[in-house]
């Protein structure tokens, strides 16, 4: 069966999986593309949402080396019975306005940086002004998402807690803490090795017989890595500092 990506099909993805017993509706993660899906139907059905490079690397450790819409619905449903993947936890539709106001609040950062450096080149008045006139709105944009973003976190109690908890942590600043709830809600339910490990900040070992390679990091959450680069900077030159002048 093939159902448009759109509210109608979900209508008749949800009718279609109402005819059995469903154990999971297993999907790859495409960006913007699935997001209608999980808003539609992430209370009503068992999604499984799954790495796409590890999806295509489960279906050539079956030997299949072909690419089709078919082909990856069978290597999908194929995949989550071998592993008998559990359902995600629904999101709540408060954590899916937040990924979207900040994937927006992301997309203006990204404009504006592309203004400023176009305003460092331009030479003409009217490039110049109309730049400027751009940036004051962008800039203004940036900060009502941000003052919505802040709204949401701040209604939701268990949000608003965790957020005061991140604050806490020296250097750890507003926008980086709301990335870091945003993108990993399971921030507070794993211990420091599974955070490192989801962040993609987990040293990965390279060794085989007396083989020593050098360890490195990949994978992992690179939204909330982004949001933690400046912060962990700042840490460092603390930490240098103090050793410096022999602080505790």
């Amino acid at each position: 069966m093939s159902f448009s990506n759109c509210p109608a099909g979900f209508k008749a993805l949800s009718r279609f999986c109402a005819k059995t017993a469903v154990a999971r509706v297993v999907y790859e993660a495409t960006g913007a593309y699935h997001r209608g899906l999980e808003r539609a139907l992430g209370a009503h059905l068992p999604l499984v949402k799954v790495n796409p490079l590890q999806a295509r690397r489960f279906a050539q450790a079956q030997g299949v080396r072909a690419k089709t819409d078919a082909v990856d619905a069978k290597m999908l449903a194929q995949m989550g019975n071998a592993f008998a993947l559990e359902p995600d936890e629904p999101a709540s539709k408060i954590q899916l306005d937040l990924k979207e106001l900040r994937a927006f609040r992301s997309g203006l950062i990204k404009d504006r940086t592309s203004i400023m450096n176009r305003l460092k080149t331009q030479t003409l008045s009217i490039t110049r002004r109309q730049s400027k006139a751009r940036l004051a709105q962008v800039d203004k944009q940036i900060a009502e998402i941000s003052a919505e973003i802040g709204r949401l976190i701040s209604s939701c109690d268990t949000l608003a807690h965790s957020m005061k908890i991140l604050r806490s942590i020296p250097d750890i600043g507003a926008v980086c803490a709301a990335t870091i709830l945003i993108e990993m809600p399971e921030i507070g339910m794993l211990d420091r090795k599974q955070v490192a490990s989801l962040t993609g900040l987990a040293p990965m070992a390279r060794q085989s017989g007396q083989w020593r390679g050098k360890s490195f990091i990949q994978g992992g959450r690179k939204i909330v890595r982004d949001a933690l680069y400046m912060p962990a900077l700042v840490a460092m030159s603390i930490l240098h500092d103090s050793c410096d002048y022999g602080w505790n």
